[in-house]
């Protein structure tokens, strides 16, 4: 539980820090922050639960098999958590590198709405996961 609660931990510093990006109007970072919250978050939900998660970005679907392993409450949100998750992960890489070869830096990819639903999602999640330790 210890190394759950750590991940847990780590997920609380990156919304703060995306939380502190949308301010301060780094959306590209707010957005990679966001993404790495709901990692941490769901790979805390899942060690909580004693099962194995994979070691890349993407969660979604050891989440979905893994649904009935937790309380009603969390578990119908879970299809919208791994939403959250694959979609994320997929804007993680140009939110950090952009695409180069076009002359796209990322902070000309995501905007201020990106940013705004990414913070908004990743708080969500951390916060059900947050729960999860509190039951």
């Amino acid at each position: 539980m210890s190394f759950a609660r750590s991940l847990l931990r780590e997920a609380e510093n990156r919304v703060e820090t995306a939380q502190r990006a949308l301010k301060e109007k780094k959306y590209a970072y707010c957005l990679r922050q966001s993404q790495e919250t709901v990692e941490l978050s769901l790979k805390a939900a899942l060690r909580l639960k004693g099962i194995e998660y994979p070691k890349f970005h993407d969660v979604s679907e050891v989440l979905l098999r893994s649904a009935e392993r937790f309380p009603a409450w969390f578990r119908e949100h879970t299809s919208v958590f791994a939403e959250v998750s694959r979609k994320l992960a997929e804007k993680r890489e140009a939110s950090m590198y952009g695409f180069e070869e076009m002359g796209r830096p990322p902070d000309k990819l995501i905007d201020k709405q990106a940013a705004e639903a990414a913070f908004d999602n990743a708080r969500e999640v951390f916060n059900a996961c947050r729960k999860l330790f509190r039951t």
